[in-house]
């Protein structure tokens, strides 16, 4: 197991390379076998580890002391363990002093090794995962070792097959007693008894865009922003991004809670979006874009379905809170296949779990020719395995043609009460999106008049439907209520008719209402 290409601590050279390594003997040729390890790895667990003391505690529910390759390195996690069980700092001035007082400082490589750790990872960066790459060495060279010792016995001078097999038997035991322990860490870390599972996990999830009662994306859970290409998912997305930079308050008419950095995933033209973002900001957004804002170019440097960790390993690399992946396409092997929406999924709660924010743009299936551009989309539109949307918290979808200024936005997949449909209009010059407030329900219920409007009336303006469905009926009777309780609607209640019919409910705005826009 190699740790990622661009991910972690430079490739240097420890200090310590001087040292002698244990080899183990190749019983052939007599030659040494290299013995499995990761040097870079190491250093950054351990650099990990001084920056922050706290670390200590969840690396060391994974690794054990003998897992170090370098002699030196796990002489410098026993000092670790000293000053974090003396309550003391664990960096490296304190890491100085603790080993010179052993005797070990020179041994290690003096102080600038340990200031050479220090720098091998930013603070408490992904320590674990790091550990996990130091485990997996240690497994093998366990191994490695078990399989010599075989070796040698079977070949021994009047060698007993039953104790060859007796020693492999011990010897595999061995292995997987080790096994458990090196993995009990990962076992327990996220399991927490039944009773703080359901009082502590909270009822519902804050907003990070839109209010409680109408979240458009929730925290602890994704947003997928879904359409054709053309219909103005970048746009949107980027003023969602500079809304989690403070640089914006709202988008849509929908608060947008500011985060602390964003890393964005250019992998789908990643010039286009860079000539977008030129619409939008200018250099008074210098020091936010470079403090707060990161952008991956291209394509990752393994598919999220080969390798699930390395999403939450991009986001603990660059100490961002929120991610954006545009798109999937471009981050996943093969989309039809659900096995590749089963892995990307597992890298999205991941992400999530760790306290991540996660946007993510995708496209549609490919339309007939027959298909109406006023049809209303459906979770089945969404182009690949059932998996991705099944995932996903929320799920948007934004309906028109390429290069439309007027995009229909639905709520395919709802966090609490649905939003929408709402008609987007995309000011492309300015890279801005804004609501078209003339089908918002208070207007439509202005323009009325004293007449009025019906839950139906309502609900076939603001759907352009002429039947509209038993759901947008009982959302335009919501949406009336709504107004009446807040004041800016009266309500007339409707009577129940034999063969001939009867009288439909119906909503006219307040006097103030009508006299202010009249």
């Amino acid at each position: 197991m190699s740790k990622p290409t661009g991910i972690g601590p430079a490739n240097t050279t420890p200090l310590t390379s001087h040292l002698p390594r244990p080899m183990a003997p190749d019983t052939a040729s007599g030659t040494p076998l290299p013995m499995q390890h990761d040097a870079d790895a190491e250093m950054a667990v351990l650099g990990s580890c001084m920056y922050q003391s706290a670390v200590i505690d969840a690396v060391r529910q994974v690794l054990e002391p003998g897992d170090f390759y370098q002699p030196a390195h796990t002489t410098i996690w026993h000092a670790l363990l000293q000053l974090q069980k003396e309550g003391a700092p664990t960096d490296a001035i304190a890491l100085s002093h603790q080993l010179k007082s052993t005797g070990d400082l020179t041994r290690v490589g003096g102080p600038p090794y340990l200031h050479t750790l220090a720098s091998a990872a930013s603070v408490g960066s992904g320590a674990e995962y790091y550990a996990d790459i130091v485990r997996h060495h240690a497994d093998l060279r366990a191994l490695q070792a078990t399989a010599v010792r075989v070796l040698q016995g079977a070949t021994a001078p009047g060698a007993d097959p039953a104790e060859v097999r007796s020693l492999l038997t011990a010897s595999l035991s061995e292995a997987a007693d080790r096994a458990r322990r090196s993995s009990g860490g990962r076992l327990q870390r996220y399991a927490v008894d039944g009773w703080s599972f359901v009082t502590d996990t909270p009822a519902s999830s804050a907003p990070v865009w839109g209010t409680p009662g109408k979240t458009a994306w929730a925290s602890g859970e994704s947003l997928m922003l879904v359409g054709p290409p053309g219909v103005g998912k970048s746009t949107l997305a980027q003023q969602i991004v500079l809304a989690r930079l403070g640089l914006l308050a709202q988008v849509l008419d929908m608060p947008v809670q500011q985060g602390e950095k964003v890393l964005y995933i250019a992998a789908d033209r990643p010039s286009q979006l860079a000539r977008a973002f030129t619409r939008v900001v200018d250099q008074a957004h210098q020091d936010v874009l470079r403090q707060h804002l990161v952008f991956w170019s291209g394509p990752l440097p393994a598919s999220l379905n080969a390798e699930p960790q390395l999403l939450t390993e991009l986001a603990a690399e660059h100490g961002a809170d929120t991610v954006v992946i545009d798109s999937l396409k471009d981050v996943v092997g093969k989309l039809t296949d659900d096995e590749a929406g089963l892995a990307y999924n597992n890298a999205r709660q991941q992400l999530l779990r760790d306290g991540i924010e996660l946007l993510e743009l995708h496209h549609q299936r490919k339309q007939g020719p027959d298909a109406s551009r006023n049809q209303r989309p459906v979770l089945d539109q969404v182009y690949g395995s059932a998996w991705f949307t099944a995932g996903a918290g929320s799920v948007l979808f934004l309906n028109g043609a390429a290069g439309d200024p007027v995009v229909q936005l639905h709520h395919l997949k709802t966090v609490d009460d649905e939003i929408g449909p709402l008609p987007v209009i995309h000011d492309h010059p300015r890279g801005t999106s804004r609501v078209d407030t003339s089908l918002d329900p208070l207007t439509l219920l202005r323009q009325a008049g004293t007449h009025g409007l019906t839950a139906r009336q309502l609900a076939a303006q603001t759907t352009g439907e002429a039947n509209p469905r038993p759901a947008d009926l009982a959302k335009a009777r919501r949406r009336l209520e709504a107004l009446t309780k807040s004041g800016h609607a009266v309500q007339e209640t409707g009577a129940g008719g034999g063969a001939g019919g009867g009288q439909a409910t119906r909503w006219t705005a307040s006097t103030r209402h009508i006299s202010a826009v009249s």
